[in-house]
């Protein structure tokens, strides 16, 4: 009996060092959630491409995304509206992501899919936003936050296109065939205005179309000149030491 007790023993150091590691990847999530908010943006956007292809990894994937994204607006901002916002944005655009996946070619789904969507990303930039702007502090989670609420500013205007696509047909063309362009090069296209580099093939030749570029295009310009502001103007008041 002695003898097994033995062997045992050494077992409960490394069951312990183990629970002491999830503790710290807990306690890192719990302290970063703009960070992990983030991080899902990015694989999202290099998953998709390998999903495509697939109704269940397009449905998943979405509904995923909007969970994060929810998520991450009620750990760093816990406001009163937030469960309003779930109940009446959140919930009815998960359901339209699962039908976007099953029924990719069905202009209202679509359309519909986009009226929820667009405002839920908005609202969660939005407080995200506030977030970054609550006290007098910069902490290393509102830096994560400065890019978690820059790619979901990319994802709402990527669905006000798609929105504007059923509206007004052949709004945007591009390098590739057809007169519809999918859900990722909608994204591609949001991601390369708001970032004013202007690299993408997709472009707006409808005249709402082109409205609605130039309106993010400001979005972005304008976001860069707020951080960027508010990140000299804290640290100009910093005491010197």
């Amino acid at each position: 009996m002695t003898h097994v007790q033995g062997h045992a023993q050494p077992d409960q150091p490394r069951e312990r060092q183990d629970d002491e590691s999830l503790e710290s990847v807990v306690r890192a999530v719990r302290s970063h959630p703009s960070a992990v908010l983030l991080a899902i943006q990015l694989v999202a956007v290099l998953g998709y491409p390998f999903l495509d292809d697939s109704v269940v990894g397009r449905a998943g994937l979405g509904v995923v995304q909007m969970a994060a994204v929810f998520v991450g607006a009620w750990a760093v901002r816990r406001t009163p509206a937030l469960p309003w916002v779930a109940v009446l944005l959140g919930a009815p655009a998960m359901v339209f992501t699962i039908a976007e996946a099953v029924f990719d070619d069905t202009g209202w789904v679509i359309g519909v899919s986009a009226l929820f969507h667009a405002p839920f990303y908005f609202f969660v930039s939005y407080a995200l936003i506030r977030y970054l702007f609550h006290d007098d502090k910069v902490t290393r989670d509102e830096l994560f936050a400065t890019g978690a609420a820059f790619t979901v500013v990319a994802w709402g205007f990527a669905y006000v296109y798609a929105g504007a696509q059923v509206l007004w047909p052949g709004s945007f063309i591009a390098a590739s065939e057809g007169t519809v362009r999918d859900w990722f090069e909608l994204l591609y296209l949001s991601f390369t205005t708001l970032t004013s580099v202007g690299l993408s093939d997709v472009v707006p030749v409808e005249g709402h179309a082109r409205s609605l570029v130039m309106v993010e295009q400001v979005a972005g310009v304008f976001y860069v000149a707020l951080v960027i502001a508010r990140l000299v103007a804290l640290t100009a008041r910093r005491p010197q030491r």
